[in-house]
């Protein structure tokens, strides 16, 4: 049982889903305190994992408009890139 635990957390460290799942993103993309700023502004507390659920749907984003701008036959993103419909 120790063996299982001491793997999810090294698995964990490292970006990598304990279950085998998505990887999720190891860089941050995100300004934390500006990110908790704005949302104590709007009167919300910030849960500690509050900024990784936002940071990897930021990831997401970055990829999908990557795949956007690929399809379209160009290397650059570009803001509409970005848009979702």
């Amino acid at each position: 049982m120790a063996k299982a635990k001491t793997n999810a957390k090294t698995n964990a460290k490292k970006g990598k889903a304990a279950a085998g799942g998505a990887a999720k993103p190891t860089e941050m993309f995100l300004v934390s305190s500006k990110v908790k700023s704005i949302l104590k502004d709007a009167g919300c507390n910030t849960a500690g994992d509050a900024l990784e659920g936002l940071n990897s749907y930021v990831g997401w984003l970055i990829h999908q408009a990557a795949k956007r701008a690929a399809e379209n036959g160009r290397k650059t993103v570009r803001a509409h890139d970005f848009m979702i419909f």
